[in-house]
């Protein structure tokens, strides 16, 4: 059963370098904050597939856990900041 673990963590490696491309050479902001938040997400089930090899589920879900958190938070915080400093969209001003 390890393999399949060896193996599914290698290829969710091979789909963050996709996203990895995205979040270094998106267009805009937008897809580059995407693409961030999409590897966070990948590196969380990598987590939990470590803590499969491993034997050790509940710690690395835990740290899992607070690595989704912190990610959330993060992407929060700068689409926050984009979204004040006019860089997601651009608003048409009221007529």
């Amino acid at each position: 059963m390890d393999t399949v673990f060896y193996y599914s963590g290698f290829y969710l490696s091979l789909i963050m370098l996709l996203s990895l491309y995205r979040a270094i050479f998106g267009p805009t902001v937008l897809d580059r904050l995407i693409g961030v938040n999409a590897i966070g997400s990948k590196t969380t089930v990598l987590l939990v597939l470590v803590g499969l090899i491993y034997g050790r589920v509940d710690m690395f879900v835990d740290i899992a856990l607070a690595y989704a958190l912190l990610n959330f938070i993060a992407v929060l915080a700068a689409s926050r900041y984009f979204q004040k400093k006019r860089g997601l969209f651009e608003e048409k001003p009221p007529v």
